[in-house]
């Protein structure tokens, strides 16, 4: 009962910051400079045509009153219809965000063993110049902003060695090669970005636990090295882990923002900057919404998966 008391607390502390987030959003659009209608129609917006543009977006009402509207809509699956193109906001969205979706699920597959290979080569060899080297390469990534990396990459692999193509463009009619040759570039930027921090920490804690007591205990059991470090040593080190990835996993809201349109590939991110450009209100509080949620949700599975990585939580 005491592992499912800390999964449920979790989810509704979860809920509770993902209602709040909504409240922040919503507010944060109410205040921003000038009338909505006013922005929308221009400055030569007759009186009468701002009048009846606010009718029709419900202006008038109280702030509280077009809160609830919007947030139940939201419950129902409802961010309403863009003001730019007039379609509604969860149409134009679900193309963008299946695209960073596939990006993102790709980046993370290669983030996994970029993550972990490096680390356990460097547990294993600390203070060896295998790992001295690799300590090196990780700090240099590290310091390395990630438009500047996908730069070099772009530069890299497209004008010296022109394997992939200088834009990712897909559309519905893409073969899979065409995705792969599209996703390479921006999913190894990703990838590498995210593991550099992963990298480092997780070095840090296979060393720690390599020199415990009960690591010992097994290797005097006769256990082979590889068995201690998988099977006892690695699970052990990714709780402290699981934090930075769930941190990286909301970076990639971020910073799939950045690489998207480094590579002009047609996903979330771009779509969050070009609405933000044409002050299209009803796709900022959707895109950021749905970033916050992301960001929420992945932080809750990283909260959950220490609980039950934990076996003093497991067991109350």
């Amino acid at each position: 009962m005491t592992v499912w008391r800390l999964v449920i607390g979790r989810v509704f502390t979860a809920l509770l910051t993902l209602w709040l987030v909504s409240i922040i959003v919503f507010a944060a659009v109410e205040v921003l400079p000038g009338d909505v209608a006013g922005r929308i129609l221009g400055r030569n917006a007759t009186p009468e045509s701002l009048a009846a543009l606010r009718l029709k977006l419900n202006l008038d009402a109280p702030a509280i009153e077009r809160y609830w509207d919007w947030f139940r809509g939201v419950l129902q699956g409802d961010f309403g219809s863009a003001l730019t193109s007039k379609r509604p906001v969860s149409q134009i969205l679900a193309d963008r965000v299946v695209n960073t979706l596939i990006l993102s699920g790709a980046a993370f597959l290669l983030y996994i063993p970029l993550a972990l290979i490096p680390a356990l080569i460097q547990a294993v060899r600390r203070d060896r110049p295998v790992d001295h080297g690799l300590s090196i390469v990780t700090l240099l990534l590290l310091s390395t902003p990630d438009f500047l990396l996908a730069t070099f990459l772009l530069i890299t692999f497209v004008i010296f060695i022109p394997v992939f193509p200088a834009v990712s463009v897909v559309t519905a009619a893409s073969t899979l090669f065409q995705w792969m040759s599209a996703l390479a570039l921006p999913a190894v930027t990703l990838a590498v970005v995210m593991a550099v921090y992963a990298v480092r920490m997780l070095r840090d804690n296979l060393i720690e636990v390599l020199d415990s007591d009960y690591i010992r205990m097994a290797e005097l059991k006769g256990m082979s090295a590889r068995r201690v470090l998988l099977r006892h040593a690695l699970p052990n080190s990714l709780i402290p882990t699981l934090n930075i990835t769930a941190l990286n996993l909301g970076y990639l809201i971020g910073g799939v923002v950045i690489i998207e349109r480094v590579f002009a590939f047609p996903g979330f991110g771009g779509l969050l900057v070009d609405s933000v450009q044409v002050l299209d209100i009803p796709m900022i509080e959707a895109t950021v919404l749905l970033s916050a949620a992301v960001y929420i949700i992945a932080n809750l599975f990283a909260d959950v998966g220490a609980i039950l990585l934990n076996p003093r939580l497991r067991k109350g």
